[in-house]
């Protein structure tokens, strides 16, 4: 694993693009006191001062009218899109200051007004400031974007974001549409020009990397994500519009949001904590009742908040997969605690039964194809195995039969979790499972000692050549297993990996 891999996994991908945003506006004060930005120094503190502010307030009070958890960190990354997308403004500008303060007021009241099933639908920043251009007639300006010196640092944090979450898809989506609907739209002659200028001196970059990027406004699966993108695209182009409506980046953004609401999952799920139990060494399960049906399908993952007090680093947001089947009337909840642990997981660990959570942004590719006769392997690695349980539990509540073989690997036996549901599948629904043990120094009956490796799965498997391989578990385990297929003759189309941002 490379240094930057290391440091990408030791945060969250809400507090890298926090951490990337604060970067930027610092660099911007730098460079404006240096003479090489035009902006004033002083400005553009005392903008973000004021802009922060109004954000905080704003937020606290819709959150404590609306019983919700403010989530500090959004407010911090909204505050700071806006100001580098607004001109910042003089203390002496009663007008700017209004703009700004319009801005930010109604980005961080459109998270709580328009919102459906307590999930917002628009992206915060792009609201403020298209409604102030209609009720002001004032615009963001996207300085941010308007000088070469921050173009590099725009670019590799943005890589940074786009590399944590696993979206070049999306990203890459975006640029091709919009680069050919700008040059199909341009007036200018030849095709560089209009690129040229589109990649040095627009929104583009910055919107594409920090805003397009934002999970809850963003669809569920990679299909959706591609359209959405597209859509998207084709209306950043300066030249699109309706009549007399001409597209701005933050009105194309909008009308991509409300293509996410109709395509995807709506809404915020309240979860009350029925139970909690020891489920393996370290690994504990946690057992709640939603406040309405979540519709998922086996392997996806869940957007899990938790507000306590001290958050470290790492926020009181957290991505993980779910555990239960969609037949089930519960949500499972299976996590591994590791020494130290993070002030989300002992949170979670010491909440009293009947408290709540809330969850949302079910997402993820991670599934089991349509075709019931494609033959499967999964691959798992210490708590890797929750979307197993999820996938295995479903088929043997559907009494549906597939050609399934589980290899799982943990360091002793202790560590093993939900056995008993992979024991009962062995008879229902004919699924071979092998337990491979790395650090168990006595024998335990019915496992494999060592390590999962290319020898035990042609052992095991011999037909492994045509099956479709899902891997689930530790960055560095997952790596090493695609590594392994791959010299074992198996296409990289039969791997899938499981993701999810903030891993």
């Amino acid at each position: 694993m490379t240094t930057v891999d290391r440091f990408l996994n030791s945060i969250t991908m809400y507090r890298l693009v926090l951490y990337y945003l604060v970067v930027v506006y610092a660099l911007a004060v730098l460079f404006g006191a240096s003479g090489i930005l035009p902006e004033n120094p002083v400005d553009l503190l005392f903008s973000i001062f004021l802009i922060l502010a109004t954000c905080a307030a704003t937020n606290v009070a819709f959150a404590k009218s609306f019983g919700a958890v403010a989530n500090v960190e959004s407010t911090y990354i909204t505050a700071f899109i806006l100001a580098l997308i607004i001109s910042p403004v003089a203390y002496t500008d009663l007008v700017g200051i209004g703009f700004l303060m319009f801005a930010s007021a109604w980005a961080m009241a459109s998270k709580y007004i328009f919102a459906i099933g307590k999930k917002h639908l628009f992206n915060p920043a792009a609201f403020g400031v298209a409604l102030s251009a209609f009720v002001l007639g004032q615009s963001a300006t996207w300085w941010v974007s308007s000088t070469l010196a921050l173009l590099p640092f725009i670019v590799i944090g943005g890589l940074l974001i786009v590399r944590k979450i696993h979206r070049f898809d999306l990203v890459a989506a975006f640029s091709v549409v919009a680069l050919a609907s700008i040059v199909a739209t341009s007036s200018s002659v030849g095709v560089l020009t209009p690129i040229l200028q589109t990649l040095l001196h627009s929104s583009f970059l910055f919107l594409a990397f920090v805003m397009l990027t934002e999970p809850l406004t963003m669809p569920p699966n990679r299909s959706l994500r591609i359209l959405y993108a597209a859509i998207v695209g084709i209306l950043f182009a300066p030249n699109i519009h309706f009549g007399s409506l001409y597209f701005s980046p933050e009105l194309a953004l909008l009308a991509g949001n409300i293509f996410v609401y109709i395509a995807s999952p709506k809404g915020r799920f309240m979860l009350t904590l029925l139970e909690k139990h020891k489920l393996a060494t370290a690994t504990y399960e946690f057992i709640f009742k939603p406040d309405r049906p979540l519709l998922f399908r086996p392997g996806q993952y869940v957007e899990w908040t938790l507000g306590h007090r001290e958050s470290d680093n790492r926020g009181n947001r957290r991505f993980f997969t779910i555990a239960s089947s969609p037949t089930e009337p519960t949500i499972r909840l299976g996590v591994k605690f590791y020494a130290p642990e993070s002030s989300f997981k002992r949170a979670l660990l010491h909440m009293p039964i009947h408290d709540v959570l809330s969850a949302s942004h079910i997402a993820g590719d991670f599934v089991m194809p349509r075709d019931t006769n494609k033959k499967l392997v999964f691959i798992a690695g210490g708590i890797g195995i929750t979307p197993f349980r999820s996938m295995v539990q479903y088929l043997m509540d559907k009494k549906e039969e597939r050609s399934i073989v589980l290899l799982y690997s943990n360091k002793t036996a202790g560590e093993i979790a939900y056995q008993e549901v992979f024991d009962q599948a062995a008879h229902e629904i004919g699924m071979k499972t092998v337990y491979a043990l790395t650090d168990e120094m006595a024998p335990v009956p019915g496992t494999y000692r060592g390590f999962i490796d290319g020898a035990l799965i042609a052992r095991e498997i011999p037909d492994y050549k045509e099956r479709l391989f899902y891997i689930s578990g530790p960055h560095g385990m997952v790596e090493a297993f695609k590594t392994t297929l791959r010299g074992m003759g198996v296409s990289r189309f039969s791997i899938k990996t499981d993701y999810f941002p903030g891993f």
